[in-house]
């Protein structure tokens, strides 16, 4: 069964978003790699698949612009579904949110995107901050998965 959070509201119309999503470590998988948009938010790196766009053509695309980085793309970790509302975009929104860990990334350069803000967290704090209750969900999930290899 798919985790599901937030709450669809019966009266309302939800468009759908469907996004793929990265962890991004380092220090011995302690710390995860936050994207901050510019309402302070923290989410993970990713974002929404484009047309023609499978997971990983599309989270690799997503890294290069969010981190400047080119990741290598590990375990897919599974899928949570999340329902919000956006008042940036004044929509309601359904979002199926695809998670995978990534095994080793480089820095390319700059981020593409310079709106956003990238902080490094250790896990447990980054799960705090994070908004999505998918992308919690995500890191909980890769965090069992580390402590079963």
């Amino acid at each position: 069964m798919i985790p599901t959070f937030g709450k669809k509201l019966a009266n309302k119309d939800y468009q759908a978003r469907y996004g793929v999503y990265g962890i991004v470590s380092r220090n011995n998988n302690t710390e995860i790699c936050l994207v901050q948009a510019p309402n302070g938010a923290y989410f993970l790196p990713g974002g929404e698949i484009e047309e023609g766009e499978d997971h990983k053509r599309a989270l690799t695309r997503e890294l290069h612009e969010e981190l400047g980085a080119k990741a290598k793309l590990g375990k897919y970790l599974g899928q949570a579904d999340e329902y919000f509302f956006s008042s940036h975009r004044d929509t309601y929104f359904y979002n199926p949110a695809y998670i995978y860990e990534t095994v080793s990334y480089e820095v390319l350069g700059k981020p593409l995107e310079d709106f956003n803000h990238i902080e490094w967290f250790p896990v447990e704090k980054a799960i705090r901050k994070l908004k999505r209750g998918s992308h919690k969900w995500g890191v909980k999930v890769w965090q069992d998965y580390l402590e079963a290899l």
